[in-house]
């Protein structure tokens, strides 16, 4: 049961209605989390715009993913990595033995996916404070200084979700169970 009320279209704040219409539209389904924000409508605002500009940057939708997947493993949140989980199989098409990597924290059997896993870890581990070997591996794997900034931005918005999410504790949302994950107890304190 969730620690914080879950809104629906007729119990949300005013200003948090459109964007529950909108995220209803999107999914086919409203998503606990958004239900979860809607206690604050800013909070909604913040994940929706957030997210579109994420999806603006230079990594691609598979990199996004695989800092979302790494960034909600890291911080224990098994509603996003179910969440983001789904998001990488049916709109991105990632195998399973990357996302289930992505997912378990070991080593990603792509190389670029791997090091973009890695680095989201160590922007996590560091606070951003990376390393300057972290960083240099980074970049060596082909990524550019706007990446690296965009890890940190896809981080924000991880941490965004995946600390609500981890403060309400909402159930899973139905559409979301074939796709559960219950971290270790050593995968959410690194």
């Amino acid at each position: 049961m969730s620690r914080l009320s879950l809104r629906t279209l007729d119990d949300a704040p005013e200003a948090a209605k459109p964007r529950l219409a909108a995220a209803l539209s999107s999914n086919g389904f409203l998503p606990n989390l958004v239900r979860l924000l809607a206690n604050a409508p800013v909070a909604l605002e913040a994940y929706q715009t957030l997210s579109a500009i994420n999806a603006k940057g230079e990594l691609s939708p598979a990199e996004r993913e695989a800092v979302q997947i790494t960034a909600a493993a890291t911080h224990g949140c098994g509603f996003c990595v179910a969440g983001h989980t789904a998001i990488a199989y049916k709109k991105i098409g990632l195998n399973e033995d990357v996302v289930n990597a992505l997912r378990n924290g070991s080593p990603v059997p792509d190389a670029r996916l791997n090091a973009i896993a890695q680095f989201t870890k160590a922007v996590i581990r560091s606070r951003g404070n990376a390393e300057d070997d972290e960083l240099k591996t980074f970049l060596a794997a082909g990524f550019s200084e706007a990446s690296a900034l965009e890890v940190v931005l896809g981080v924000s918005l991880a941490t965004l979700c995946n600390f609500s999410n981890n403060l309400g504790r909402p159930a899973l949302n139905p559409e979301l169970a074939p796709y559960a994950w219950n971290p270790a107890p050593a995968e959410a304190a690194e």
